[in-house]
């Protein structure tokens, strides 16, 4: 286990599933260069990793994942063409992924779970602690949900997850934790973790969502974790590892999250988040609104 105060620079951006609940639109587009509004779900994610002060973000990717690895490089043809018409604005957009981070890539090969993605970040990552960003989950830049999460990690050691209340009936679509309080309000020990239980087994209605702050002694439960649920190798299982033995890899710690989360994941969910997110925009809000309540109320 590394130390408390052990400061945290890199990302892992695990991207390389198939996106099969939007074909046909990802049969050749990666899902996570599904537009939000105007930028891809997958620069929202590198952009919070950024804002939390990470530096280097490491995105596992598949096959047909190249989309990404371009979004977030120069495209020198198309700025020059902009700046030749003299579009600032639009030349600035065009630049800004590129100069977010420290981009590097890797192939998960055969996607054999999120805990298999998250190993493939060993050689990368070495002996520092980490944080993981699934790009199904959008957190609203106000509510810095992975910078209070490294705070707790600083502070207490060990791993942190982000948690969320959810209606005990949807359990079953996450992993869920047991937990013990805290001094805290949102704070709380985790005490094991359940993948998908069936909501009557279910520990209670905390739900693990898409963010996590690791400690390196993951690596070492990963290797040794058998494949669970779906044949996968599940990370849920490798922290339950963790939070039940902390001399593995210290205490496993859950940051309870109300505030504001996108999910990207289906495609109503999907739809959902580009609403809220377009009303809430300066420049498109107003008059989106303005269209959506004449929609709602006129022609339903």
């Amino acid at each position: 286990m590394t130390q408390p105060n052990s400061r945290i620079s890199k990302a892992v951006v695990p991207a390389a599933g198939l996106g099969t609940r939007f074909l046909p639109a990802t049969k050749a587009t990666p899902k996570e260069m599904l537009p939000v509004v105007d930028k891809p779900a997958i620069q929202y994610v590198v952009e919070e990793a950024v804002a939390a002060g990470l530096s280097d973000v490491l995105m596992i990717t598949g096959r047909n994942k190249r989309p990404l690895e371009d979004h977030f490089d120069r495209n020198y043809e198309l700025e020059e063409a902009l700046a030749r018409k003299g579009d600032a604005r639009r030349l600035g957009q065009v630049q800004e992924p590129s100069d977010l981070a420290t981009m590097h890539y890797v192939r998960q090969g055969d996607p054999r779970g999120l805990g298999h993605a998250v190993l493939c970040a060993a050689p990368h990552v070495g002996d520092q602690p980490f944080a993981v960003l699934l790009g199904d989950d959008l957190i609203d830049p106000r509510d810095p949900l992975l910078s209070r999460m490294i705070g707790i990690r600083e502070r207490e050691g060990g791993s942190v997850v982000a948690l969320m209340e959810v209606d005990p009936s949807q359990i079953h679509r996450y992993g869920c934790a047991a937990v013990a309080s805290t001094g805290e309000p949102d704070v709380v020990r985790v005490t094991g973790l359940v993948e998908k239980p069936d909501p009557s087994e279910a520990p209670s209605n905390l739900a693990v969502i898409g963010r996590y702050v690791l400690d390196p002694a993951v690596f070492a439960v990963l290797r040794e974790t058998r494949p669970g649920l779906g044949d996968e190798i599940q990370l849920t299982d490798a922290l339950a590892e963790l939070a039940g033995d902390e001399r593995t890899g210290g205490p496993v710690h859950g940051v309870v999250f109300r505030g504001r989360r996108y999910d990207t994941g289906d495609r109503g969910a999907y739809l959902r988040a580009i609403v809220r997110l377009a009303c809430e925009r300066e420049d498109l809000g107003p008059e989106f609104r303005d269209w959506l309540r004449h929609y709602v109320n006129e022609e339903m």
